[in-house]
């Protein structure tokens, strides 16, 4: 964690990233570079986009930029966590870079040529928050951090009182290419289903990302709820109307549904992220969220942090 003992940052300021690297910032960075969607979204919701001169590649792909920053889909591209752009984002000449765990190595090289890099790891909640708090601080936006922060704990500490005495609901949370892909226990999604009120029946699966199973282990779980992933490139009646799945408990009953993704994804460590354990729980338990409640929050939540209105661009899915 972070700690600043007020919202103005003075420069020289040395703090450690989430792998562990103490950083020395000079001053106050003003020529920004994110290869990585989250971070990217962060600085949107910071409101530092301005200061962006680098994005990682197709930008395009994000709803949230065309929606609150559309000038992002302009900047120069500097590759993905996959293939970056090492070339491309020096070329930039930018004074500080945010790129994810993975990108260590290309961390090293960077500093070696006098550019500050700050590595994240938000692929949880706690890891979500110190990002947050890591990156406002390093770009001077400590009390913006914190708005966003405590927005987050509200919602947190709403879903957590207001649930604290249903009977969670199992959950089969299928993936986004596949529906026979799962997320499994090391993965935020799991986080996500836990605060909405539900047991991700995936969790049993010990490991990091997702995991493919078969018809007959997903029979074997038989969730009261099957929920697809917000990209998922099938829709909800090709589940409902899935042979192999006819005698499973959700399609039986019809609870089979889509994380809405007009936005963006809820179901990646995205600083909205929060808003996909919101909704869960407002189709889990509609007498505990209510439908007010929950999209009053979606509403509130896009107006103060990316200054557009969700009700505007959202449709029923089901």
């Amino acid at each position: 964690t972070v700690e600043v003992d007020s919202y103005e940052v003075s420069y020289p300021l040395t703090i450690t990233d989430q792998a562990g690297r103490e950083v020395t910032i000079e001053s106050e960075p003003h020529r920004l570079v994110s290869s990585y969607y989250i971070t990217s979204s962060l600085f949107i919701a910071l409101e530092i986009d301005d200061r962006m001169v680098g994005i990682e590649s197709n930008p395009e792909k994000r709803n949230i930029y065309a929606l609150s920053a559309p000038e992002l889909l302009e900047l120069p591209c500097v590759g993905s966590p996959k293939d970056f752009d090492f070339e491309a984002c020096v070329a930039l000449e930018p004074d500080l870079v945010v790129l994810p765990l993975r990108l260590s190595d290309v961390a090293d090289m960077l500093e070696k040529l006098d550019i500050d890099v700050l590595l994240v790891n938000p692929e949880n909640e706690a890891g979500l928050i110190t990002m947050t708090e890591l990156v406002s601080t390093a770009t001077n936006t400590v009390e913006r951090g914190n708005e966003l922060i405590d927005f987050i704990k509200g919602v947190k500490d709403l879903l957590n009182e207001s649930l604290s005495d249903v009977e969670p609901v199992s959950i089969y949370l299928a993936g986004n290419s596949d529906f026979l892909s799962t997320a499994s226990k090391g993965m935020y999604q799991s986080d996500m289903i836990a605060l909405a009120g539900g047991i991700n029946v995936g969790a049993e699966v010990d490991d990091t990302y997702w995991v493919e199973v078969s018809y007959e282990q997903v029979l074997v779980w038989n969730p009261q709820y099957i929920i697809l992933a917000a990209n998922a490139e099938y829709d909800v009646d090709s589940v409902l109307n899935d042979e192999s799945l006819s005698i499973c408990d959700a399609v039986i009953n019809g609870n089979v549904y889509k994380l809405p993704s007009e936005a963006e994804a809820w179901d990646s460590p995205v600083p909205g992220t929060i808003l996909g354990s919101l909704w869960l729980a407002n189709v889990l338990y509609p007498d505990k969220i209510t439908d007010e409640q929950c999209y009053d929050l979606i509403e509130e939540f896009y107006e103060t942090f990316y200054g557009f209105s969700y009700s505007s661009i959202s449709k029923a899915e089901a």
